[in-house]
Formats: C-alpha cells, structure tokens, sequence
C-alpha cells in the first residue's frame, strides 16, 4: 500500500442536526455541508486539507442505515484527548473508557456520541 490505508470515513447518524452540535462542541470545529448531486443522504464534512495527513470525513444521514455499535471504530487525533473527553457528558454523549496509555503511540479514550456511535480520542501526551 503506497499510502495511508484510511483515505475518508463516514459516521452514520440518524439526527444530523443533533449530531452537528455534538461533534461541533467536542472538536471546536465548523462542519460544512458537503453537497453531491444526487446523493441519497445527506453529509456534513470536518475540516480536512488534501495535502495534510490524516483522513477526511462526514458525518451521513441516509434512509435504511443505522448509526450505532457496529464494528468500525474511528480515532480522533487530538493534542490532549482528555480535553475533548472532559466535553462528552455535557453534550449529551458518554465515556466508555477514560483517557488510558497506550505505552509509546500515545492515549486514547473511547466515547459514545448522541447517536449511538463509538468513536476514538488519540494523543500523544
């Protein structure tokens, strides 16, 4: 594989206004709407620049997919992942596991944001 093996993700909501203010508030970011003709769902994308590493995403709203626990798990970077986890609860999400070393690649913690989804915090301090 010549590159990175994560080149886009997608987190399937089911209230995608709901779901905007959670990501919003947790990562201090502005989604966009990402309009594709003909789409049967609707996206929001974080922010991502083409030539910085790392993956671009969406969150997805579309008829006949859940959100939910499902198997793909998708990490975060973060500069401190406690940070982003102090901020969970208060907006409506959980803490499934607090901030914990992963010896030298770094910490992670694990949270469930409002629709279900488990997603990864990672940092290196």
């Amino acid at each position: 594989m010549k590159n990175n093996p994560v080149c886009w993700f997608e987190i399937y909501v089911q209230d995608l206004g709901r779901a905007r203010t959670f990501y919003e508030s947790l990562f201090q970011v502005q989604l966009e709407t990402l309009t594709v003709a003909d789409a049967p769902c609707e996206m929001l994308s974080f922010p991502a620049e083409i030539d910085r590493w790392g993956a671009g995403g969406a969150l997805t709203k579309m008829d006949g997919v859940s959100s939910g626990s499902g198997g793909t798990l998708v990490y975060f970077s973060c500069e401190d992942c406690a940070v982003e986890e102090g901020r969970v609860e208060a907006l409506g999400g959980q803490i499934h596991s607090k901030k914990t070393s992963i010896g030298e690649y770094g910490f992670i913690s694990l949270v469930v944001d409002t629709e279900g989804n488990m997603i990864g915090l990672h940092s290196m301090q």
